[in-house]
């Protein structure tokens, strides 16, 4: 088996409260920025009005968002490099998506010397709206609960269980977080990621599990804290080889997938970073937290 490291004897547990209050600033961080700023949620979830358009000249942004605003039209405008081409979404429109894109068109045709063709014409009511946020929500609960049903019977203790979701929570926060500072819009697509996100977190909270239960038949008198640092650290490169071969190839995604999957790699590379840091610094602590608590 390859070894990126040499062998490590990192006392992880010790240093704990230094990462949960890290944690929990970062977490801060988020509660503020949510309560801020707030998500830059989909059309998924709103409902509105999505219209692609494609320029035959190039043209900037900016023109196309005062073109629209000199028509009081509030969008959302995303656009393709070196495509000319821009997505138009206004948000929560209770009009026909026909009535909306004539008034789309209009705005746009006042703009000199460029022409343009209309490439998609899309519409999602707030009913299907509302309903796909329940849904996406529904999605993301039912998964945790099934993780700490799953490991409670895998490693016969709850507490396990618990420790995997709260580092999965962890994670989506944080990227839920990173998302709502980057003023990024979370659709359906993002919340796919957040759920790949929690698959690729407890799998490697699970693998560290593993390696304590095993260690646990092996050396039954050793002290909680040191059997937890020495799983880590047995650990520690292949977490390591393994979270850089998903975050090369989600780097990949991100600077040459496309518009289309920016978010969604966006989101992935933020939960790729966070997966690794709650598996070595979250996850195994609580246990050892939960197991010293005053009783």
């Amino acid at each position: 088996m390859m070894t990126l490291l040499p062998k490590t004897n990192i006392d992880f547990v010790k240093k704990r409260f230094i990462f949960f209050t890290i944690s929990g600033l970062v977490t801060l961080t988020g509660i503020i920025s949510l309560f801020v700023k707030g998500l830059d949620l989909g059309l998924d979830f709103t409902g509105g009005t999505l219209i692609q358009v494609k320029f035959e000249k190039p043209i900037e942004i900016s023109a196309v968002r005062a073109a629209l605003k000199s028509a009081d039209i509030e969008a959302g405008i995303q656009d393709y490099p070196g495509q000319n081409s821009f997505a138009i979404k206004v948000k929560g429109a209770q009009e026909k998506v026909n009535e909306i894109a004539d008034k789309i068109g209009a705005a746009l045709k006042a703009i000199p010397g460029n022409s343009y063709a209309e490439e998609k014409r899309d519409y999602v009511g707030p009913v299907v709206g509302r309903d796909l946020s329940k849904k996406a929500i529904f999605a993301i609960l039912l998964s945790m609960f099934g993780i700490i049903v799953y490991i409670a019977f895998r490693f016969s203790n709850p507490v396990w269980g618990t420790a995997g979701v709260i580092g999965i929570m962890h994670d989506v926060f944080v990227t839920l977080t990173a998302m709502s500072l980057a003023g990024r819009e979370v659709d359906l697509v993002v919340v796919a990621a957040f759920l790949t996100i929690a698959g690729y977190s407890i799998n490697d909270t699970i693998v560290i599990f593993d390696r304590m239960r095993e260690n646990m038949r092996n050396f039954p008198k050793m002290h909680m804290g040191e059997l937890i640092n020495l799983s880590i650290n047995e650990c520690l490169s292949r977490t390591i080889i393994t979270t850089m071969t998903v975050f090369v190839t989600v780097l990949v995604l991100y600077l040459f997938g496309g518009t289309g999957i920016n978010n969604f790699a966006f989101a992935m590379l933020i939960g790729t970073i966070t997966g690794v840091y709650s598996t070595i610094f979250i996850c195994s602590p609580i246990v050892y937290q939960w197991e010293h608590r005053p009783k």
